[in-house]
């Protein structure tokens, strides 16, 4: 549908299209790794850097609400979609190695490219530190936010620092000190940042064996192959908790390979929720709640999502 909406900034639509297209009530089902979400009010996809500031700056100047979509992984989005703009993050520059002193190199990325293809690249260009990440789906961007790990490794490692923008187009920088890194979590994920933008991601890696570094990540791809289901699914859909890993709990209460719709806690890996055909946010935001309940009735353990809930009727 590409006619204007009601409520909707028409002098923004037309600025944005300027800029580099909109697609208005876009299924944004099309665009998560759950095949799930209804539409955004406004779409509109930033091919680089340049881009995506000037359509986060003329959000800004509009006084509209702007949500930057990455890979689409970890995110479940409302049946009813995302109010406002949604921006898709395309800007995947690497730049590097800037800087090299004792095996030590220093690479900018920018934040819409994938996590997954960076860690590959460098890893073959016999740098490590990111090699761990190699099958993870998701952006730069997304990785900082979550403080994205796996096998012993997390961005909080390999990070020295984000290039910001703020909602009024200014660029500035924050050291990786200030992001509050933590498990699953950030600076960002406690809504400190709110109208702000991750631009780009400054890594630091190591000099190591290209060979060595590719049959390491040959193994950890035989690891998640052999661990986790395949299928429409946003990753892990809960936090491990301090005493038992989330799996484990969801098992001990039942759940491995409960339905309900379409949705489905895997039996293969109790910690994913597969999408098995035409699955709505609801039905998925249903299973996370009897989980909730089962889990805090038998153990009184409270368990946190992981994935974020993007609309009002998910929270």
């Amino acid at each position: 549908m590409e006619g204007v909406m009601t409520g909707v900034n028409e002098s923004l639509i037309e600025e944005l299209r300027k800029a580099g297209g909109v697609r208005l009530n876009e299924p944004i089902s099309r665009h998560t790794t759950f095949g799930i979400g209804g539409p955004a009010d406004i779409y509109t996809i930033a091919d680089d850097a340049m881009q995506l500031k000037t359509m986060v700056t003329l959000c800004g100047r509009h006084d509209e609400a702007f949500f930057i979509l990455g890979a689409g992984s970890n995110i479940l989005v409302s049946d009813k979609g995302i109010r406002g703009v949604t921006i898709e993050n395309r800007a995947r520059a690497l730049e590097g190695p800037l800087a090299e002193e004792d095996g030590h190199a220093i690479f900018r990325v920018e934040s819409g490219a994938s996590l997954a293809a960076t860690a590959r690249e460098l890893s073959h260009r016999g740098f490590a530190g990111l090699e761990w990440a190699g099958g993870i789906p998701g952006t730069i961007g997304g990785a900082v936010v979550y403080n994205a790990s796996a096998y012993d490794g997390s961005v909080a490692g390999i990070l020295q620092g984000v290039g910001m923008l703020s909602g009024d187009g200014l660029e500035y920088e924050l050291a990786v000190g200030e992001l509050g890194l933590g498990y699953r979590e950030s600076a960002f994920t406690r809504k400190l940042f709110t109208g702000h933008v991750i631009l780009r991601a400054s890594l630091l890696l190591h000099h190591a064996d290209a060979g060595e570094l590719s049959e390491r990540m040959e193994e950890l791809d035989r690891n998640r192959q052999a661990a986790q289901p395949r299928g429409r699914s946003a990753g892990s859909i809960f936090k491990n908790t301090r005493e038992y890993p989330a799996w484990w709990l969801i098992d001990q209460v039942g759940l491995r390979g409960y339905r309900l719709g379409d949705a489905e806690f895997s039996t293969k890996h109790p910690n994913f929720i597969v999408n098995i055909g035409r699955a709505t946010a609801m039905d998925v935001r249903r299973l996370m709640e009897l989980a909730e309940q089962r889990v805090a009735d038998e153990f009184s353990i409270k368990l946190l999502p992981e994935v974020a809930l993007l609309g009002e009727d998910l929270t």
